[in-house]
């Protein structure tokens, strides 16, 4: 008897899953967040660019000098590049905590705008439960295209 009333429920269900790598990367939310995260953040990526150029020309002209130098100048210029590299690779630390921080603060309102159209499909066509992740579904149970649509048309 409760093989007969499991099997009705089951019947009665409406289940559809969601692609969160295709709405994190395909959505116009998404797209407008990483045009924004790119602009932000192109300068200070350029900017280090420049300066790990700076540090293989130094080292390249230190490859090249150093046969010609004292010790005493080798040594200097090896602080000095030592001294700079430091700083480059401080410098690029903190470029990619930054960058991961906007990334994930971009990132959780792509979501939230998400999860509103989520909803609102899921209301409108009476779904009783939708997954995100999964490891196998058919794809008739996929909501992803019209939660797309949503988003991309609230974003114009």
């Amino acid at each position: 008897m409760a093989l007969t009333a499991t099997s009705g429920f089951a019947q009665e269900s409406k289940v559809g899953y969601i692609n969160t790598q295709r709405i994190t990367t395909e959505s116009a939310p998404a797209k407008a967040a990483q045009a924004k995260l790119e602009a932000e953040f192109s300068k200070r990526q350029k900017d280090l660019a420049d300066v790990q150029q700076s540090l293989k020309s130094m080292s390249d002209k230190f490859e090249r000098d150093a046969p010609a130098m004292s010790e005493a100048q080798r040594t200097t210029r090896q602080k000095e590049f030592a001294e700079q590299n430091r700083d480059f690779q401080r410098k690029q630390r903190e470029f990619q905590e930054d960058l991961n921080g906007r990334r994930n603060e971009e990132l959780q309102q792509v979501l939230d705008k998400a999860n509103k159209a989520v909803k609102q499909v899921a209301t409108d066509e009476k779904y009783d439960i939708v997954i995100q992740e999964v490891v196998y579904s058919s794809p008739r149970h996929d909501i992803t295209e019209k939660v797309l649509k949503i988003l991309n048309q609230s974003a114009k």
